[in-house]
């Protein structure tokens, strides 16, 4: 568990309260296109094995990153 999980946001001043958000918001996009990127990585047989197929891979691959 990282540092910023046990902060309570509900305890911070508004400004750090929006800061910490855009952090957090930053951070889960970087892990979205790390992912992503990962993902356009994979060869076929290890789609196979997670489950995933070309197409789908293409559709989560196309996504822009600030899209869940």
């Amino acid at each position: 568990m990282t540092r910023a999980e046990h902060i309570s946001l509900a305890t911070l001043p508004p400004l750090a309260l929006i800061v910490a958000r855009l952090a957090l918001r930053l951070a889960a996009w970087e892990t979205r296109r790390r992912s992503r990127s990962g993902l356009d990585k994979l060869d076929a047989h290890l789609l196979r094995d997670i489950g995933m197929t070309e197409g789908t891979r293409a559709e989560e691959c196309a996504k822009p990153f600030w899209r869940a």
